[in-house]
């Protein structure tokens, strides 16, 4: 971004557009991931996973195209480099499922839930940023590193943690013959049911995210790489870790509550935009479709409940490096190790606590 005075303002902003319109659609298609883990365990129906499974699919795609032609260098994001936390991912993995399924909901499902007018995800909101900031700052932290991060739980590859590069094919067209088989087996899964190929909104809720997720890789991996204005020298620009990002929602709300509490030592950055993007574009679409309503707790039980997954999804989702879409989609999409162990621990998290919940609901009953 030569030329440009601010070119992190301008990285952080166009995260905040990619977020309205991430926020916009997943309000309008009910795109969610508990919600589509729920619906193969309870009722068989893939609708939403395939939605899920198509928006990684063509994330894949897009993210290593991106990558083949010099517009992305996937050795400068925190995904792949070659520490493998393996048991930190499979923890936090499944924590964050646990508590997504507690809270009824994950990350980004908050943050669509809010801009339609559920209150309880305020509380969620709070309690979640809060934990994630404890867990990656604060005393919590202590926990991770000493025991989730330590030697006997950690692999040190001498490469990249990535798919292609632990099967030894490195260079750009290998990496990306393996990523175009990967993301057409997806795709072939996805679109082999009529059903799904004749609902609109899973469609586009699926094309959509995984648009957007590659497009945030461009803008801060390619546009956002450049000159520092301040300190001279060339950086990533405008995102939390100094590295290329694209869609998460665990770190950007603990980075939000950090902005929050030191407003004149931080800057709003790219993953900071996009909280706030998908909020008022779940609101935009809200307002306009009649569907904004205001929702809060049934009783003091569903506040614990919801507190409770809250408070494990900041955790986990700190711990594991990402959520359902922070590793799920935008770590998948760079074929690491790392994000898929925390995606089938999200899912199992997520699987098993819905079965107690059914288990203890018949009981009862």
């Amino acid at each position: 971004m030569e030329n440009i005075e601010n070119p992190a303002l301008v990285v952080a902003w166009l995260g905040f557009f990619l977020a309205l319109i991430f926020g916009f659609v997943a309000n309008k298609t009910s795109f969610c991931t508990m919600g589509a883990v729920s619906d193969v365990v309870n009722i068989s129906d893939w609708g939403r996973m395939r939605a899920w499974l198509l928006a990684i699919g063509l994330a894949i795609l897009g993210t290593n195209l991106l990558a083949y032609f010099g517009y992305l260098d996937l050795r400068q994001t925190y995904y792949t480099r070659g520490t493998v936390y393996w048991f930190a991912a499979l923890v936090g993995g499944l924590t964050f499922g646990i508590g997504m399924t507690l809270a009824g909901g994950c990350g980004q499902r908050t943050l669509v839930r809010l801009g339609g007018g559920n209150l309880k995800s305020v509380v969620v909101f709070l309690f979640l940023g809060y934990t994630a900031l404890v867990t990656m700052n604060g005393i919590l932290r202590m926990f991770v590193d000493a025991v989730l991060r330590a030697e006997p739980f950690t692999v040190h590859l001498d490469g990249l943690q990535t798919l292609p590069s632990l099967m030894g094919m490195a260079d750009k067209t290998s990496q990306l013959g393996l990523a175009l088989v990967a993301a057409l087996a997806i795709l072939a899964f996805v679109f082999a049911s009529r059903e799904f190929r004749g609902h609109r909104d899973n469609i586009l809720a699926g094309v959509v995210v995984g648009a957007v997720v590659v497009a945030g890789w461009y803008v801060t991996g390619y546009l956002g790489f450049g000159e520092d204005p301040q300190f001279m020298e060339l950086k990533y620009l405008g995102t939390d870790s100094g590295l290329a990002e694209s869609m998460t929602f665990v770190g950007p709300l603990a980075s939000t509550m950090d902005l929050w509490a030191y407003w004149r030592d931080k800057t709003v950055t790219f993953g900071i935009a996009s909280v706030f993007g998908v909020i008022i574009g779940s609101f935009i679409y809200a307002v306009f479709s009649n569907s904004f309503r205001w929702e809060y707790f049934n009783s003091p039980q569903d506040m614990f409940r919801h507190i409770i997954g809250a408070i494990l999804m900041g955790f986990g989702g700190v711990t594991a490096m990402g959520c359902t879409i922070g590793q799920a989609v935008t770590g998948v999409s760079t074929l690491a190790i790392s994000s898929f162990i925390v995606f089938f621990g999200i899912l199992a998290g997520s699987a098993a606590t819905m079965k107690v919940q059914y288990y203890l609901m018949m009981r009862e009953a």
